[in-house]
């Protein structure tokens, strides 16, 4: 945490007493912000840039509402491009999505739907045992694991006790349409990659899926990689927005199967467990989400569809307000408030444990209808964010805003006091919470007690990334005592993550 002393942070001004050269490059690094460093001029025509993946139906609703709310004119600047794909097993939740997408027909946007077929558990299984051939096209440094082929028993259920699909059973069967047949994700991958490069401005990508849900955070991760560190290769910003499950939704089965989702992001965000794994299963492992990856929570204060609701709505404004400069800022702001003091903070610094930013929202009509922020959020006591930013439309009640800004100081006791800026939606307050770690999350405990609880088989259920390489990433190594990653079968795979890191205890 850094140190105030010495700093007269409601003027941004180092006071005489100040002791260290980094204490006042901390400070001016809070007074560029502070100016507004990190802000698109409100008079700016840039082109729309945002592109849009969304995995499993909490991705799809969201792109459902973006889809209903946008402004017919958003993409009337030169340049302006909307590239829009979504991807689940089956088209349940998939059904609404062309009516929607009718309003930007035409030459500057592609939308693409893509429902994956469900494959018997013997075409699954034939996919599989071809997947070190698979891998060794893909990655030629691949070193084989005979065992990981047996990543997903024949026997395995599909679904789970909810009648959710098991995790594993979602990778399969996206992993079936990235390699083998006529690949139909490959193809949609690749059209969606040159539809963003056609893009006449700056673009990002935003993959978004529900972390709850098995099917969007079974296929998401892999999407990710094959998409940012494979076809992009690395050259466009890729941003991951994840749904939190409302603390009602939460069950015996989709808490457990959340702690293996919040360590399979925790080994691609943290540059340093990252390093554990690229060491061991190539470059290809390295962190897609090159723009950051973003958690936005479902309010506690609301009944869950309410909740969801919300959500959808708050997103698909982030998109598409000010043609997409609040998510640009956004984006910007977690820039700046990276860098280290000593560093020049316009460089993009690799994240550490403190991976994970939060967006939160509030109405404009009146103050926080809770009094803990921090616990609606569901974040623990030990969370002191450097700069906080609350945006709200230039309509919005002041005295609301001053009610939201000392609830927000109170609650979080940032460096500085909550900076306020107009360019929100008119009804909603926004703000992000940048540099969270996963242990500052109650769900984060939570979680791993109920994946404590499982049967092994189970377990061996919850977990996508890294089956492939043969190994079951929050077990225990079989290879290097006290690191992470079981090997399935008698395989001699590793990783060098610590195990104690992945669960957020001491060593």
């Amino acid at each position: 945490m850094s140190q105030n002393a010495g700093l007269d942070l409601r003027r941004g001004r180092p006071l005489p007493a100040i002791g260290t050269t980094e204490a006042k490059l901390q400070q001016r690094k809070l007074d560029a912000l502070k100016r507004g460093i990190h802000r698109i001029p409100k008079s700016s025509q840039h082109p729309f840039g945002i592109h849009l993946i969304a995995v499993g139906e909490g991705g799809v609703r969201v792109v459902q509402s973006f889809l209903d709310n946008a402004p017919a004119d958003l993409l009337d600047p030169p340049g302006s491009r909307l590239t829009i794909l979504a991807v689940d097993i089956g088209d349940g939740n998939l059904g609404c999505l062309p009516e929607s997408a009718a309003k930007f027909s035409g030459d500057r946007s592609q939308i693409k739907i893509v429902p994956l077929d469900m494959p018997t558990m013997g075409e699954l299984q034939a996919s599989i045992a071809r997947y070190v051939e698979f891998l060794k096209l893909e990655y030629p440094l691949y070193h084989p694991n005979p065992d990981s082929v047996a990543w997903l028993p024949a026997n395995a259920p599909s679904r789970d006790a909810d009648g959710s699909m098991q995790r594993a059973v979602a990778k399969a069967v996206y992993g079936r349409a990235f390699y083998d047949g006529n690949r139909p994700m490959h193809g949609a991958l690749k059209s969606f990659a040159a539809s963003v490069e056609a893009t006449g401005g700056d673009s990002v990508v935003a993959i978004v899926f529900g972390l709850g849900e098995s099917v969007g955070s079974g296929i998401a991760l892999d999407l990710a990689r094959h998409l940012s560190s494979g076809i992009f290769g690395r050259r466009v910003l890729v941003t991951g927005i994840g749904i939190l499950p409302h603390p009602n939704d939460i069950a015996s089965a989709r808490g457990a199967r959340l702690h293996a989702v919040f360590s399979e992001l925790d080994v691609l965000c943290d540059e340093t467990k990252n390093k554990g794994v690229t060491l061991s299963c190539g470059d290809l492992f390295k962190n897609p989400f090159t723009a950051g990856f973003i958690l936005v929570p479902q309010p506690a204060s609301m009944e869950s569809n309410e909740a969801r609701e919300a959500v959808e709505r708050q997103l698909s404004s982030l998109f598409a307000e000010r043609r997409g400069a609040n998510l640009w800022e956004a984006l910007r702001l977690l820039n700046w408030v990276a860098a280290p003091s000593t560093q020049h903070s316009a460089a993009r610094t690799p994240w550490g444990s403190r991976w994970v930013h939060m967006f939160g929202f509030g109405s404009d009509d009146t103050g926080p209808v809770v009094k803990d922020i921090r616990a609606a959020l569901g974040l623990l006591s030990d969370y002191q964010p450097e700069f906080l930013e609350l945006r709200m439309a230039e309509t919005a009640d002041d005295q609301v805003a001053g009610l939201w800004a000392d609830a927000l100081d109170a609650a979080f006791s940032p460096e500085v006091p909550t900076h306020r800026v107009h360019g929100g939606s008119p009804g909603t307050i926004q703000y992000l919470l940048p540099r969270i770690a996963l242990k500052d999350l109650s769900a984060f405990q939570g979680a791993l007690e109920e994946y404590d609880a499982e049967p092994a088989d189970q377990r061996h259920l919850d977990h996508a990334l890294l089956l492939e390489q043969g190994l079951l990433l929050c077990e225990p190594s079989t290879m290097i005592e006290g690191m992470a990653g079981a090997n399935i079968g008698d395989g001699k795979q590793w990783i060098a993550v610590p195990l104690h890191l992945l669960r957020g205890e001491d060593a």
